[in-house]
């Protein structure tokens, strides 16, 4: 079984495109919308064993979510994959500062993605 994805961003098209691209490669997918609504669906989720978190959202972005999950026990150990558009060497280590495992850019190249799945979780 294929682990279980959970698919964090505030575009419904990004989930929509991810989340196909996903489940066609076998892999069960939750999505959400916002951080807040994250954090809800992984503590009621156990069988989530990764996260791809979008960085840039309103309210509760992905380094703030982050944050939050690192420091709830229940789903601290979830590896967290940071999804943004920012491609700078200073973005990747923002995003590993704040807790993620890696870090992918958009445009997501889908091989890459499922190699770090694979790799980290």
């Amino acid at each position: 079984m294929k682990k279980k994805i959970l698919i964090v961003d505030d575009d419904p098209r990004n989930i929509f495109a991810l989340k196909l691209t996903l489940k066609s490669k076998g892999y069960p997918v939750e999505s959400s919308v916002s951080g807040k609504e994250a954090i809800s669906v992984l503590k009621n989720n156990e069988d989530i064993k990764v996260v791809l978190m979008d960085m840039m959202m309103p309210d509760m972005d992905g380094y703030q979510t982050i944050k939050i999950i690192r420091e709830t026990e229940s789903i601290k150990n979830s590896t967290v994959l940071a999804v943004t558009a920012q491609a700078m060497p200073e973005d990747r280590e923002k995003c590993l500062n704040a807790g993620a495992d890696d870090y992918v850019t958009k445009p997501i190249n889908v091989d890459v993605l499922i190699s770090l799945i694979e790799k980290l979780s």
